[in-house]
């Protein structure tokens, strides 16, 4: 049985109780989450608790995290020091090197792997492929809608109720970019680090009107060739700022540590 345990139980963590319910990972059970602020205790499964001493007693195999950029400073290290491999989706907690650091050799010393998903954003297989072969460049161009930028930076720069035009909010490297959008924009770090890093990655991020869906894109070109990748995805209604995608997407994470047959591992 594989023991999981959750940052956060938003929008991912639901997902990943009601796919365990549902019997769509077979040989796991979502043991505990921990949560930022009290709940009311429930006899069932999960054990959600706000309390990190009583979250870390469980012997927890996976613990996927869900729940922000500090969740990661403050967790990551201890969930790998308990023997569990990590996943985090909230990759632009790395921008920070030292961190990454920290984290990367935690693992390495207990004997454990940190995975960063895919989740909200596809291709990066391909684009890690290329980068093997070396890139010259690539960008990851993220357009939402106004509201979806509502409290954060972009509030600063321009009007966002009164935008009637497509507005660049952030053109820049993605090390500047996710660590001033955490909520927005984790899937350019991830993009950033399966292809020519956090530094030579350009992220540009738009401000448009015209959308009501999340429309990223990917775009990279080296010496084994070209790519572009662009998807068009739904807001998760609990949280404009990421996609319903996300959650489906972890789920799908897991069932690849225990099915037999895997599929774009």
């Amino acid at each position: 049985m594989l023991r999981i345990g959750m940052l956060g139980f938003g929008a991912i963590g639901k997902r990943v109780a009601e796919a365990v319910a549902a019997g769509q990972l077979e040989g796991t059970e979502l043991t505990a989450a921990l949560v930022r602020t009290p709940r009311t205790a429930a006899a069932e499964r999960p054990d959600i608790t706000h309390d990190p001493d009583w979250f870390f007693r469980y012997r927890l195999d996976v613990v996927v995290e869900g729940a922000g950029h500090q969740a990661v400073r403050d967790h990551a290290v201890r969930a790998l020091d308990g023997g569990a491999d990590l996943y985090v989706t909230s990759i632009g907690a790395f921008t920070d090197t030292a961190l990454l650091e920290r984290v990367v050799a935690a693992a390495r010393a207990n004997g454990c792997r940190v995975h960063l998903p895919s989740a909200g954003i596809g291709g990066l297989d391909m684009l890690a492929s290329l980068a093997e072969g070396g890139l010259d460049e690539a960008t990851i161009t993220v357009r939402k809608d106004p509201a979806s930028w509502k409290g954060t930076a972009a509030e600063a720069l321009v009007d966002l109720d009164t935008l009637t035009q497509p507005h660049t909010v952030f053109d820049g490297p993605v090390r500047e970019g996710a660590r001033l959008y955490p909520q927005n924009v984790n899937i350019s770090a991830a993009t950033a680090l399966a292809g020519i890093g956090l530094d030579r990655t350009r992220l540009v991020i738009i401000a448009d009107p015209a959308i009501t869906t999340h429309v990223c894109e990917i775009s990279a070109k080296g010496r084994l060739g070209s790519m572009r990748f662009v998807e068009d995805l739904v807001p998760s209604p609990e949280n404009r700022k990421t996609s319903t995608l996300v959650g489906h997407a972890i789920v799908k994470t897991l069932r690849n540590r225990t099915a037999t047959l895997v599929i774009g591992g």
